[in-house]
């Protein structure tokens, strides 16, 4: 399973106000682009994350001032191994993007957005519980669904279906 999107031409969807916002920011930052659906998906470095949202949140042209959703996907065997996903929402604007930052499987750790958005909270805390990506700055990191002494993480492609005996 392919992990690189349709469209990688960045160039091609430069003119979007949140992605020319991102590269006059730092134009390293947004590995791929790909418009589908109405809809933008940037694959962001993970070490920029934070950042990145904050701008987007912050832009007068497009401001994505609500966190929808983030969630994570394992894409066992294949390396990086995760994918964090954001969804965010531009209320003025009606319109929406998607963000992803991928993570390498033996170590999956990325900065905390609860910062930019107080919501992410909950969010990061269900993915680091089913998934377990960790989250740096995160203000209070533990189990939210699965029992303290519960061992691994159920969403992970590799769990074992019966659990660990």
């Amino acid at each position: 399973m392919a992990l690189v999107p349709a469209i990688t031409d960045i160039e091609q969807l430069k003119s979007h106000p949140a992605l020319a916002r991102l590269l006059e920011w730092n134009a390293g930052v947004v590995h791929a682009a790909k418009f589908d659906r109405e809809e933008l998906t940037l694959w962001i470095e993970k070490g920029s994350i934070r950042e990145a949202c904050a701008i987007l949140r912050d832009d007068p042209a497009c401001p994505f001032n609500y966190l929808c959703d983030l969630t994570a996907v394992d894409w066992y065997p294949s390396e990086p191994r995760f994918e964090i996903v954001y969804h965010l929402l531009s209320i003025p604007k009606k319109e929406r993007i998607r963000l992803k930052a991928r993570l390498d499987g033996s170590s999956p750790v990325i900065e905390s957005v609860t910062s930019v958005w107080p919501a992410a909270n909950h969010y990061e805390r269900e993915v680091f519980d089913l998934f377990g990506v960790r989250f740096t700055g995160h203000p209070h990191l533990e189990r939210i669904m699965m029992p303290d002494n519960w061992e691994g993480h159920p969403l992970r492609k590799d769990y074992p279906v019966e659990g660990y005996r």
